[in-house]
């Protein structure tokens, strides 16, 4: 008897669960724009638990850094412009944004650097990196919330500034004569969207 009643119990629990599960998939919109040539801009997904929001067009102002002189957007040949957006992600009053901008400039990266050093000191002490990698990472030390180097050699430099949920971001990699570089903002949130 008391096996049929656990058994029951989980079954309950199990249905509970499903049912949950379907009434979060059915109350959830998903919203896509398209921009003139028919490619996704913005794609927003909202359900009872929290929402996606994704902008292909990242405003370089909500960075918090100033665009290099002369810099351009980079281009890569296509059409569908990946490595600029605005992404903002909530869950259960947990919340990350990340906006990340990509230009590329005639100058290179030695008259690039000095440039946003002197911008970026405002938000804090500039940890320099030098990476293999073009794709900005904000790493810190395991729980601290210091910003670290993930390696020491490579010819992209990191300029990084603030804190595990509060950084802002310069990757700057040589490009034949010029540069591409990656202006980047994360913000972490824990208790509340952002």
């Amino acid at each position: 008897m008391k096996c049929h009643r656990t058994l029951s119990v989980a079954t309950r629990l199990a249905i509970a669960v499903l049912l949950a599960a379907c009434l979060t998939v059915l109350a959830c919109s998903v919203n896509v724009k398209k921009d003139s040539s028919g490619e996704d801009k913005n794609v927003d997904i909202e359900t009872p638990i929290g929402g996606i929001h994704v902008d292909k067009s990242a405003d370089v102002h909500d960075t918090g850094l100033p665009v290099y002189p002369g810099a351009r957007i980079k281009q890569d040949g296509s059409s569908n412009d990946d490595d600029n957006a605005n992404v903002n992600v909530s869950f259960f009053g947990y919340g990350v944004k990340v906006i990340a901008v990509k230009y590329q400039s005639d100058d290179p990266p030695a008259k690039i650097i000095p440039f946003y050093k002197d911008r970026l000191k405002k938000y804090g002490k500039i940890l320099e990196c030098h990476t293999s990698d073009s794709d900005p990472k904000g790493e810190s030390k395991g729980n601290s919330e210091e910003l670290t180097c993930d390696s020491e050699s490579g010819q992209t430099v990191e300029l990084k500034v603030g804190v595990k949920d509060n950084q802002h971001i310069v990757a700057i990699t040589p490009e034949g004569k010029g540069s591409t570089f990656t202006l980047v903002y994360v913000r972490l949130n824990s208790g509340k969207t952002i």
